[in-house]
């Protein structure tokens, strides 16, 4: 089973073609990522608890998948978390986790499917990169909260080898629009020798 999906998932092109990767991908996902020991949800929740360790703070994450983020903001210390990810199928896996407080289907033809100023963060762990989520959704994200929120995301290695995601965050950090507060190259999937930068970001 190992690689079956996850060879595959960096070189999706389009939001149709990757949604329809990842609806296939949902019964066995846990189990392939596991398999390749994931660290980056669990990196992300410990350098947000750092920051905001505040149990009742609602969280949305987002891109949830299966749930293994939402998952790891729990055994963080967070209780309020929202999920949200295209894939149904995905979203039903998330649900089993009995984590969330609710779970909804992301639009991605709606250009602003986040309410404003609804969380004190949001995390998009795994979500944006190549074959996954375009570099301007950290536009999205970051105009949706409020100032001194954060955001949590990570980069894998494909994505920092793309200039146009950490030229992206490099824009809303120069322009002074939000500040750095962690950035920490660790562990991805080690049994497919990636790592990942994963950051907190504040918004100014």
């Amino acid at each position: 089973m190992t690689g079956k999906f996850l060879d595959k998932a960096y070189d999706l092109d389009g939001a149709d073609k990757t949604q329809a990767h990842y609806d296939a991908w949902a019964a066995t996902y846990d189990a392939e990522i596991s398999e390749n020991g994931y660290a980056t949800p669990g990196r992300c929740a410990a350098a947000l608890w750092a920051k905001l360790p505040r149990p009742d703070a609602p969280i949305l994450d987002f891109g949830c998948g299966t749930g293994l983020s939402g998952l790891a903001l729990k055994l963080a210390g967070y209780r309020v978390i929202d999920g949200t990810d295209p894939s149904v199928e995905m979203l039903e896996g998330a649900r089993a986790k009995n984590v969330y407080r609710t779970l909804s289907a992301l639009d991605l033809s709606d250009p602003a499917p986040i309410p404003t100023g609804r969380y004190r963060a949001i995390a998009a762990i795994g979500v944006i990169g190549t074959g996954a989520a375009p570099a301007r959704t950290l536009d999205l994200l970051m105009k949706t909260l409020g100032r001194g929120d954060f955001l949590v995301f990570s980069y894998n290695d494909h994505a920092l080898a793309d200039p146009h995601y950490v030229g992206r965050l490099n824009q809303w950090l120069d322009c002074g629009a939000a500040r750095l507060i962690t950035k920490d190259y660790g562990p991805h999937l080690p049994g497919q020798n990636l790592n990942s930068n994963v950051y907190v970001v504040e918004k100014n």
